[in-house]
């Protein structure tokens, strides 16, 4: 028997109203989807159909446990699995995107596929973090891993950031001249340019030679008008 099949629901023979189903799920159903995540598990499926003219309502429960890799010392642990859901079933001769919620099927089939949702269902009630219970984790791959304390985690965050406020005043010093740095830049770049006359005039600027300190000087002095 295919593991979609162990998890289906042929509607049709229902009459409207409430009927409940049970499922048992286990390390198949993970592996049938190549799950990278899940090593093992074993959880109970209830599942109550609501049966309308128009449309079946599901309400879903599972629970259990998987087995993951902890996130702290990397060996199997054990993750409790407690989810709650509803799926509604509606039927159209038109193709519709299954988006978790709503399931849409031709009116000729005449099975509710669960699989997928099972799966779906219980990899999205794992927890964020992954971990043993406080105490047991394995020692020795907690040793090889040097896994920190919260306090020593704390400690080293506080380090850090003061050692960044340190450095800080540096850059701001370093941010306020890059205006002046710029604009050195330019002027050196402007005096490297090659000296052009256009047709008709000259745009040459008469300078001093350098070695005479005078002509050096009055090129930059103010015009402070007549005395």
């Amino acid at each position: 028997m295919e593991v979609a099949q162990r998890y289906s629901i042929a509607w049709k023979g229902l009459k409207n109203g409430r009927h409940d189903f049970r499922f048992e799920v286990d390390k198949a159903l993970f592996e049938a989807f190549e799950s990278t995540e899940i090593k093992d598990g074993r959880c109970e499926v209830s599942v109550g159909v609501d049966r309308s003219e128009k449309q079946l309502t599901l309400d879903v429960g599972i629970t259990g446990h998987v087995v993951v890799e902890c996130d702290r010392c990397l060996e199997d642990c054990r993750v409790p699995i407690d989810f709650e859901g509803q799926l509604v079933v509606k039927f159209s001769d038109e193709v519709h995107e299954y988006d978790g919620e709503v399931m849409w099927m031709l009116p000729g089939e005449d099975r509710v596929e669960l699989a997928q949702y099972i799966y779906e269902s219980i990899v999205l009630s794992l927890p964020y973090q992954r971990v043993h219970p406080e105490g047991e984790c394995n020692p020795e791959m907690l040793e090889r891993f040097r896994i920190v304390s919260d306090r020593e985690f704390a400690s080293i965050e506080a380090a850090a950031e003061g050692a960044g406020e340190r450095g800080g005043g540096e850059w701001a010093k370093l941010a306020a001249r890059e205006p002046d740095l710029a604009a050195a830049d330019r002027r050196r770049a402007d005096e490297r340019l090659p000296e052009r006359d256009a047709p008709g005039f000259s745009c040459r600027r008469a300078e001093a030679p350098e070695h005479d300190p005078e002509q050096r000087g009055r090129r930059y002095r103010p015009h402070l008008g007549r005395v």
